[in-house]
């Protein structure tokens, strides 16, 4: 439920019905604004009505939260979330831009693509010390030892890292030595992985499933919520669909879409969303064009002799080409980089 309360309302007021729905067993909300403190009550609908709400001399009106995301949804929360990895905020007027190789191979090849991203202008680094593979045969990340390289990379050259955690088991350890989260597209209907994750304290970037539809990816994103994590990014990475002749189907149409629906920021990751590396660009400049805050693309130092992902891996100089293209769709839709 939304409370609104009246314009006399005072703090007190506030409280007093904060305590009335904790009391209750419910969730308890409370978001002030500019003209109107907003309260919200999370649970049993049964007990909600039992509360009766809306006969309290303080409250304007009671409404219910439409749809099944309550924290997600924009119902709850007007406003634009800026979630802040390092010193980076993703979700205000600046365009964001994540880049690094798809995998942590070797401390030279590390360092030198973070080098070849950050002379792009890539603020934020990404790389995975944990790979999910399709076939066990393929190369899987050097874990502890991947994350250790990943973050003294970060250090020197001062970019906040992002990686991909894949157990429970490993989050502690993980969120040691990132900035930032990764649920990535396999896992993010592992709802035990989602709630150690959200109970982490670190900003949180959630994939979407591969064949997840928008109410499924929000939902999700609804357990990061639930555990008390407000930090949290959604990436639309493509899904799978009929078509062969890409890795993914890139639907750039669910941007907008969830803009009107959620205030968490959305970036997009055309890499994964079309496997193929000269489709990355065109796909990059679209996803800025429709309404993403960020994107996220995967650069190395010699895609040709990456272990993981080479083919959709932009070499340096593409990535710096990618990034001239992008200032100006960028300040078209009222972006900056």
């Amino acid at each position: 439920m939304i409370i609104v309360l009246k314009p006399k309302a005072t703090p007190e007021s506030a409280e007093r019905l904060l305590k009335r729905i904790s009391d209750a067993g419910l969730q308890p909300l409370h978001m002030p604004g500019s003209e109107r403190v907003v309260l919200g009550a999370l649970g049993d609908e049964r007990v909600l009505a039992e509360l009766a709400l809306d006969g309290d001399p303080d409250v304007e009106s009671v409404k219910p939260i439409l749809a099944p995301y309550k924290l997600v949804s924009r119902e709850l929360h007007a406003h634009d979330t800026i979630v802040r990895i390092g010193g980076v905020a993703i979700g205000g007027s600046s365009l964001v831009v994540i880049a690094g190789p798809c995998a942590v191979e070797t401390p030279a090849q590390m360092r030198a693509s973070a080098m070849a991203a950050r002379k792009g202008g890539a603020t934020i680094l990404r790389a995975g010390a944990y790979k999910p593979r399709t076939s066990p045969y393929g190369f899987s990340g050097h874990g502890p030892a991947g994350l250790s390289i990943l973050r003294e990379v970060g250090d020197e050259l001062g970019m906040p890292v992002v990686t991909e955690v894949m157990d429970t088991a490993e989050v502690d350890l993980v969120a040691e030595h990132a900035d930032a989260l990764q649920i990535g597209a396999r896992n993010m209907h592992n709802f035990a992985l989602l709630r150690a994750v959200g109970r982490s304290g670190k900003p949180v970037l959630l994939k979407r499933g591969l064949s997840a539809r928008i109410e499924e990816w929000l939902l999700a994103a609804e357990y990061l919520l639930a555990s008390g994590n407000d930090q949290v990014v959604l990436c639309e990475r493509g899904i799978r669909t009929f078509e062969t002749a890409t890795r993914n189907t890139l639907d750039l149409n669910a941007i907008p879409y969830i803009k009107q629906r959620t205030h968490l920021p959305v970036i997009v990751d055309p890499s994964h969303g079309t496997g193929i590396r000269e489709l990355v660009t065109p796909m990059a400049l679209a996803a800025v064009a429709c309404g993403a805050d960020g994107i996220m693309v995967e650069v190395h130092e010699n895609p040709a002799a990456a272990l993981s992902d080479g083919a959709q891996s932009l070499y340096p100089a593409q990535f710096e080409t990618l990034m001239k293209a992008l200032a100006p769709v960028a300040q078209a839709v009222g972006r900056k980089l």
